[in-house]
């Protein structure tokens, strides 16, 4: 019965994460908490996966899309792959989104603001409520825009040579000449209970009371401007422009940001280990060190996963179609596996289900959508992971 309601197309059997509850801003598997298909037993070894119908061929200098059909004793799968070679002249990879850390859109729209040639989408973010991204981002220009000091910090970068890594990343966030107020998030989804969180213009309008999980009482928000304390408030407002910061307080956090008056000055320093040149969150490692570090062979979904080989120093962009007939989605262990066999060194899940999106550019000179997203349509995300090519001069 398993196999054949995978055949046909209909999820098997559904579950939902032990985090279904939205306010628990760790989800499993997708940023929506669908449900994912439940992965049919398969007596003994699922045996060898067969290739069909494999598609290779260049985006721009140093970019090659590949498309493939691998079928097991589970089912098909269709896979998407990018390869990059980020030591060719005019290629470039950075961190994107829709200008603001809690404004959401299309992939092809985000790569769109940069005259990207391809991408996939990035983290994990809140949806339905702030639209944020649950983890910690920086592009080039911008610095560093959002994050945790701890929690959500296995990321993707670029260090400070420009050389691609996967691994812990930690945010180091500091309010100058005041010890006394521990900050833990930076334009977050939310701040959490009994501490400070800070949020600045590229945030975007004011989310009121969703930054702090509805809770209403023992609140207070510190306005910045040009370093310099403008206003105190106990109420959170939704809608507002930010001018230069705010610091938002809950609980025992109340009490750190008490200090501070009107006309002080406050500087806000945000800074990641190793000031690497860009970098994005997913929610866990797949593969460390050539090593599968993850368990889970039961929930299948479609995936987004990012993994460098370090060997030839490529970058390696996949997204696995899920939810239909032709292609059933991975399991994290299929997925971790999978990364290895194309030869991931180190490989870090991003965010999947009906956010796993690809875009590259055509042989008409045109972006398009690669893959097959779940939903039906372009589902709208926080941000992704967009590649430009600049032809060098000369």
């Amino acid at each position: 019965m398993l196999a054949c309601a995978l055949v046909t197309g209909s999820p098997a059997i559904a579950e939902r994460s032990e985090h279904a509850d939205r306010r628990v801003l760790h989800p499993r598997h997708t940023s929506g908490d669908e449900p994912g298909w439940i992965a049919p037993d398969v007596v003994g070894r699922l045996g060898a996966s067969q290739r069909s119908s494999v598609i290779t061929r260049a985006v721009v200098p140093g970019v090659t899309y590949t498309r493939w059909t691998q079928t097991d004793a589970r089912g098909p799968i269709q896979a998407h792959l990018l390869t990059l070679d980020p030591r060719t002249p005019g290629l470039r990879l950075d961190y994107a989104d829709s200008g603001t850390v809690r404004g959401v859109a299309t992939v092809p729209d985000i790569l769109a603001r940069g005259g990207a040639v391809a991408g996939v989408n990035g983290d994990f973010y809140d949806i339905g409520r702030t639209g944020a991204p649950l983890g910690l981002g920086k592009d080039r220009a911008h610095g560093v825009l959002h994050g945790r000091t701890s929690g959500w910090n296995s990321a993707f970068y670029l260090d400070h040579r420009g050389r691609p890594r996967i691994g812990e990343l930690p945010l180091d966030l500091r309010v100058r000449h005041h010890p006394e107020i521990t900050l833990t998030t930076l334009n977050s989804p939310y701040v959490p209970a009994d501490s400070v969180g800070y949020y600045t213009p590229r945030w975007g309008p004011t989310a009121g009371y969703a930054v702090t999980q509805g809770q209403r009482t023992k609140v207070r928000a510190v306005w910045i401007k040009h370093h310099r304390v403008v206003r105190v408030a106990t109420r959170l407002k939704a809608g507002k422009v930010i001018p230069g910061g705010v610091l938002i307080g809950r609980g025992a956090g109340v009490r750190q940001l008490r200090g501070l008056k009107k006309g002080m000055r406050v500087v806000v320093r945000a800074a990641l280990r190793g000031h690497p040149r860009m970098a994005i969150t997913g929610n866990q490692l797949l593969v460390t060190d050539g090593v599968v570090s993850v368990i889970d062979n039961r929930v299948m979904h479609p995936r987004t996963a990012i993994g460098v080989d370090n060997d030839t120093g490529e970058i390696l962009l996949l997204v696995i179609d899920g939810r239909r007939a032709g292609s059933r989605g991975y399991t994290m262990l299929e997925l971790a596996n999978l990364m290895v066999d194309l030869g991931a060194d180190q490989a870090l899940n991003l965010d999947g289900g009906g956010s796993s999106t690809m875009v590259a550019r055509g042989l008409e000179g045109r972006n398009r959508v690669v893959n097959t997203p779940s939903d039906g349509f372009l589902r709208r995300v926080a941000n992704a992971l967009e590649v430009t090519y600049r032809k060098p001069k000369g």
